[in-house]
């Protein structure tokens, strides 16, 4: 096991925002965290990577305790911050030298770091530009290359692909599948978009006020809702009564409603055509697509936490 967490907790004065969270992560894994913002995931990063000291439980690096040693766990970890962290008006070049130069790498190991990060995010040609005219993506992989210059053991990963591109999305979700099956990197990736996790995990943490409340594979996960069926109705515009009809069966389990699509998870046995159609004549809602479904993760995730991922 290279990574135990044990019934870490962190308190804020009257707020417990971590409560006896536990996850084990093997070498060579990539494991993913989700959660609803405030669920308590940055603060667990936090813990984890030595930045906050937790009020109850430990984490072991390779069997040592990280709150005992801390050093144990710096030298070999990689964090690649939600916002960027880096120098804007120095070039990709001199970013990676000043930070290679905080992890202590120096001359020819630093300048041979240098030229294998640029090649693994796909900057090499752009190395002698500055930072402040690359595009949002170009700076997400920049901020990738940075927490691999030291060639961690493991890597935290908190949304490295919000707000950028799909192109570049593509080829971040690419680089960390290449690190992970070409180099043995161990992950934990944090994100917001389900499509990524289901990618590139192994196993997924589900985390809600603080704690964590399932966990498994994908198709684990999947499995909690296995006698259930998703629906989703679109229709032409979306009445307040249409969804408060559906809010009012009880047979129905969750209601989410975006714009003119509404998901709903029904029993499998629920006769869910006789029934929306019925609820779309009575409001005078007119139905564009009705469409069931097995079960995804985000499915889970609403069942589970009651809110969508973005929420």
């Amino acid at each position: 096991m290279l990574l135990d967490v044990v019934n870490l907790s962190k308190r804020f004065k009257h707020v417990q925002a971590v409560k006896e969270v536990n996850m084990h992560i093997q070498q060579g894994e990539i494991i993913g965290l989700l959660g609803p913002n405030g669920a308590g995931k940055s603060t667990t990063i936090s813990m984890i990577s030595t930045l906050l000291k937790p009020t109850g439980g430990d984490v072991y690096f390779n069997g040592k305790s990280i709150i005992k040693d801390p050093k144990s766990i710096r030298r070999k970890l990689g964090v690649v911050p939600q916002e960027i962290a880096l120098y804007l008006d120095l070039t990709a070049e001199e970013n990676l030298q000043f930070f290679g130069k905080i992890n202590g790498i120096k001359g020819k190991k630093l300048k041979s770091r240098i030229e294998e990060v640029l090649e693994w995010i796909g900057l090499a040609e752009r190395r002698k530009d500055v930072v402040k005219k690359f595009s949002g993506g170009m700076k997400r992989r920049l901020n990738i290359g940075v927490a691999l210059l030291h060639e961690p053991e493991i890597i935290i990963m908190d949304e490295p692909t919000v707000g950028i591109d799909p192109q570049s999305r593509n080829y971040i979700l690419e680089t960390v599948r290449r690190l992970n099956q070409q180099k043995g990197m161990t992950v934990l990736y944090t994100s917001h978009y389900m499509e990524e996790v289901e990618y590139l995990c192994d196993r997924i943490y589900i985390m809600d006020q603080g704690e964590v409340i399932a966990s498994g594979t994908n198709e684990e996960l999947k499995d909690i809702l296995s006698s259930e069926q998703t629906i989703t109705i679109q229709v032409e515009r979306l009445h307040k009564s249409f969804i408060d009809a559906l809010i009012a069966d009880s047979a129905l389990k969750k209601v989410d409603n975006r714009d003119k699509t509404v998901t709903v998870i029904a029993p499998k046995k629920y006769p869910f055509f006789k029934k929306i159609t019925g609820y779309a004549e009575q409001t005078e809602t007119s139905l564009v697509s009705v469409e069931v479904k097995a079960p995804t993760l985000e499915d889970v995730f609403l069942h589970l936490t009651g809110r969508a991922l973005r929420d």
